[in-house]
């Protein structure tokens, strides 16, 4: 298993994993109709192809036996209204962070993680965010285990529907005792 950045070349796998990862989460939670159009509006291979263009964004991926596996993707900024949560100056959100269930139990989630963090530290990032699905206490808790707290609510729209989130923070300028 290697965890490495996102290359050009892998836009096309890129979209594959990340809408079978989506499609694997939440099928059966989400209405058909609104997963389909979450999934047509995010994970296309030119979606992916451009975001891993962007200066603003940063794609991490697990490689494990010649296939992508997992990925976390990285965004500098947030919104304004996300920003009111926190005190970061300069925050980096996790846009996305999935891993294959074939990983789940081997410490790529935590390893992926702990690449995500050590990168927006090294790149002068003093917090990093997300949010997550109230309703996935799964993710949920694996946040909290690897350090981030909750900031309160937010939004996420998936097609026509708009869910509840929770804004997790991790304050990177804390340091252990």
């Amino acid at each position: 298993m290697v965890i490495r950045p996102a290359l050009p070349a892998d836009a096309q796998a890129l979209a594959a994993l990340g809408e079978r990862l989506w499609r694997e989460t939440y099928a059966g939670l989400i209405p058909a109709s609104n997963l389909e159009l979450h999934l047509a509006e995010t994970f296309g291979p030119d979606r992916q192809a451009a975001e891993l263009a962007d200066p603003a964004c940063r794609t991490l991926v697990i490689e494990e036996g010649g296939a992508l596996r997992g990925y976390t993707l990285l965004r500098a900024g947030g919104p304004e209204e996300a920003r009111a949560s926190f005190h970061f100056v300069n925050p980096l959100e996790v846009a996305r962070f999935y891993v294959d269930a074939s990983l789940h139990g081997r410490g790529a989630a935590q390893a992926l993680m702990a690449a995500a963090l050590n990168h927006a530290a090294s790149a002068g990032h003093d917090g990093v965010w997300l949010q997550v699905w109230e309703q996935n206490p799964r993710a949920i808790r694996f946040y909290a285990k690897v350090g981030f707290t909750d900031a309160g609510e937010a939004t996420f729209r998936v097609g026509e529907q708009v869910d509840r989130d929770r804004m997790l923070v991790h304050d990177l300028m804390i340091r252990p005792l």
